[in-house]
């Protein structure tokens, strides 16, 4: 199987979901051929996530989609919290991040997600191959993996598979990838339904009592409203019986009645991650590497950026020889593998305190249920307090200092994150004025950041895959080097071979590009 174009194939992802269509994306415009596979027979579906966070609109930004997503969710989404018989309006606005484009978060489904990002590859001559089922690889000068479609068994030649084909993953199977973890005894049940009653639409409304939450979004793919909450174990009722629903509402003192069940779905919870992320030439992605909870909205954003420190890495990497890759490809796992560790706490931690049945979780929540109402505008006007809670979920602080391609070099002493950490968004000057430094560098390419009084030898790569920038504003000497998803991969005062090695490393130096 060759790309599009008739050239070898570099890259064959299995899974056509917001991560995988996400690696995709994001392997093409740095270079790579791609091609995408589904065994599904097409795109339509429900939506599980309905969320995306402020780092993933950062890291999408460079691949042009950012503003269709925009235009299709809310930015600026209001928020109405019931506790008991009180209802409290929260200004989800209010909390604005200041160093980024995208302050708040973006209530948007996830089919509409897929569907920019089907239609961004689609413009670039890729599309999904649907009905396409992936069997199993060997591992040969890359691989070669069986699928078929229509019933008819294909080879397919890449030098890298990505896996991101969900929590079922048949990638991990074939790779003989254990999943490590386990099942909650909780259920999600989602429903769209229509309401009578006093339900003010076009609001969010999210209710607390004793026995969990109940999140209420204007977002219904077949009815206006979309029911989200977690069920309890060995729950018997069906989904779609319209008492058991009307008796949740009923409970979480929402006074609406439901009138129409349009659809409605029972999806188990895990909390697991896989024991590798590579063997060989395969990766894994998304769902197919890590299952959360669906508490705090992290899942299909972690998705995304695994796909965003995938993406480039594995398109540079097609240009280096086979062995000098090593590092290069091995930093992945170390990035990412760590990050859905602390997601799965983070989650697990919010999933118990959203649906757990013990009495502690329960008290805390009947107890804020009473009570929360007075605290809620004391706790909104705690600024700092809201706006790091907000960073944490927006997955704004996460890091990779400890990563391989982090290197801290001598002599730095400029305003510029440290190596391994997020470039975050300020106001600069260069040769064409003042500017917001993500604006100047939303290009999928890596970033060459110099102080105004920096020496800098190397011309940008012909190919695109380096650019070099000089701040005006930032005085003195240095080097800050941005890798294709955002974080600082090399910092020094002045250390130019030091900056040479680095790109070196990756594969973006001029002279291999020349």
């Amino acid at each position: 199987m060759t790309a599009p174009d008739g050239q070898p194939l570099d890259v064959l992802v299995v899974g056509a979901g917001p991560t995988g269509l996400a690696a995709a994306l994001i392997a093409h415009d740095h270079g790579a051929h791609v091609r995408i596979v589904d065994r599904r027979p097409d795109a339509p579906r429900f939506s599980r996530a309905f969320l995306v966070q402020s780092r993933t609109l950062e890291v999408l930004r460079p691949h042009g989609v950012t503003e269709e997503l925009l235009a299709l969710g809310d930015s600026n989404p209001q928020v109405h919290l019931h506790l008991r018989r009180r209802c409290v309006p929260v200004d989800v606005g209010e909390i604005r991040l200041p160093d980024t484009a995208f302050p708040n978060f973006l209530l948007v489904r996830q089919a509409d997600v897929e569907a920019v990002l089907r239609r961004a590859l689609r413009g670039r001559g890729v599309e999904v191959e649907w009905e396409t089922q992936y069997e199993s690889f060997r591992a040969v000068d890359g691989v070669v993996c069986d699928v078929t479609h229509h019933g008819i068994r294909r080879q397919v030649a890449a030098r890298f598979l990505v896996g991101c084909d969900g929590s079922t993953s048949t990638v991990r199977a074939t790779a003989g990838i254990s999943w490590d973890g386990s099942v909650y005894p909780h259920e999600i049940l989602l429903a769209d339904v229509e309401l009578d009653g006093e339900v003010q639409t076009g609001v969010a409304h999210v209710a607390v009592h004793r026995e969990g939450l109940l999140f209420l979004l204007p977002l219904g793919e077949t009815a206006r409203w979309r029911v989200l909450t977690a069920r309890p174990p060995n729950c018997a009722e069906a989904p779609t019986d319209r008492h058991h629903l009307q008796k949740i509402l009923d409970r979480a003192d929402v006074h609406a009645r439901i009138t129409r069940i349009a659809w409605s779905e029972r999806v188990p919870v895990q909390h697991r991650v896989a024991s590798q992320y590579r063997c060989g030439p395969v990766f894994l992605a998304g769902d197919a590497a890590h299952a959360f909870s669906p508490a705090g909205g992290q899942g299909m954003n972690t998705g995304i950026q695994d796909s965003a420190d995938l993406g480039w890495k594995l398109a540079f990497a097609a240009h280096l020889r086979p062995g000098g890759d090593a590092t290069l490809l091995r930093s992945y796992a170390e990035d990412r593998r760590p990050a859905a560790h602390q997601v799965l706490l983070l989650t697990h931690v919010l999933f118990w305190a959203e649906a757990g049945r013990g009495r502690v979780p329960s008290l805390l929540r009947g107890a804020f249920s009473s009570a929360g109402a007075p605290l809620v505008p004391v706790l909104l006007r705690r600024r700092r307090l809201v706006a790091h809670a907000v960073r944490v979920l927006a997955q704004l602080r996460r890091h990779y200092r400890r990563g391989p391609l982090s290197v801290e070099g001598s002599g730095y002493s400029g305003v510029a994150a440290p190596a391994g950490e997020r470039i975050p968004d300020e106001e600069v000057t260069v040769d064409g004025g003042r500017q917001r430094l993500h604006d100047l560098i939303a290009t999928p390419a890596v970033q060459v950041l110099l102080h105004r009084d920096t020496q800098w030898g190397m011309p940008p790569a012909p190919d695109g895959r380096l650019q070099v920038h000089r701040i005006r504003s930032w005085s003195g000497t240095g080097i800050v080097i941005v890798r294709p998803d955002g974080y600082v991969g090399f910092r020094s005062g002045s250390d130019t071979q030091g900056a040479a090695e680095w790109l070196e490393l990756i594969g973006a130096s001029p002279a291999r590009s020349t």
